[in-house]
């Protein structure tokens, strides 16, 4: 998840409507980040568990660090483990190539260019993102962390299978083959 900076992101926000005449919804102007971090992750699809990782900064050192403990956190009977990258160049490098030798159950598949819309994680992160920041503001990075560590655990707490493009519908489902009435006003 890019570099999340400690700023004000703007939330549902009540506005008093009692009071006449009616205040126009205000939201407080920030700017500059007062703090910066970048935030590793890993999801597990069939499951729902998910882990993340927060580090100063976003280089090879970093990111090799995460899948080592990425790889700690993986049960040993676990067959092929996928990883999709996107392609920044610390993922490309030659100590993450390396790290890849060194676990051969490890395999990269690397999204194509200009594709972001098929990286299946990136739903996840939307609604990542929306848990660890929506209405708050931060003043620190480590603030940011901390958020995203909460939101985290409380994702893993309600965990469960991830499925792309299924919404839940608040309608109950309908039988097969048995067609809807018209509601008649």
């Amino acid at each position: 998840m890019g570099p999340p900076s400690a700023k004000r992101f703007p939330g549902p926000t009540l506005v008093d409507v009692s009071q006449r005449p009616a205040e126009r919804a205000r939201q407080e102007i920030d700017y500059g980040r007062r703090g910066a971090g970048y935030v590793f992750g890993a999801f597990q699809p069939r499951t729902g568990a998910a882990l993340t990782w927060s580090a100063a900064r976003r280089t090879t050192a970093t990111f090799v660090a995460f899948l080592e403990q990425v790889d700690a956190g993986i049960d040993p009977g676990v067959g092929r483990v996928y990883a999709i990258l996107d392609h920044l160049y610390a993922h490309r490098a030659t100590d993450v190539l390396l790290c890849a030798l060194a676990h051969p159950r490890w395999e990269f598949v690397f999204q194509p260019k200009y594709a972001a819309y098929l990286h299946l994680t990136e739903p996840w992160w939307k609604i990542l993102r929306s848990l660890a920041f929506k209405g708050r503001r931060f003043e620190t990075g480590e603030e940011i962390c901390a958020a995203v560590a909460a939101a985290t655990a409380y994702w893993n707490a309600h965990r469960h299978p991830f499925h792309w493009g299924h919404r839940r519908r608040h309608r109950p489902r309908r039988q097969p083959g048995i067609a809807l009435l018209p509601s008649v006003a």
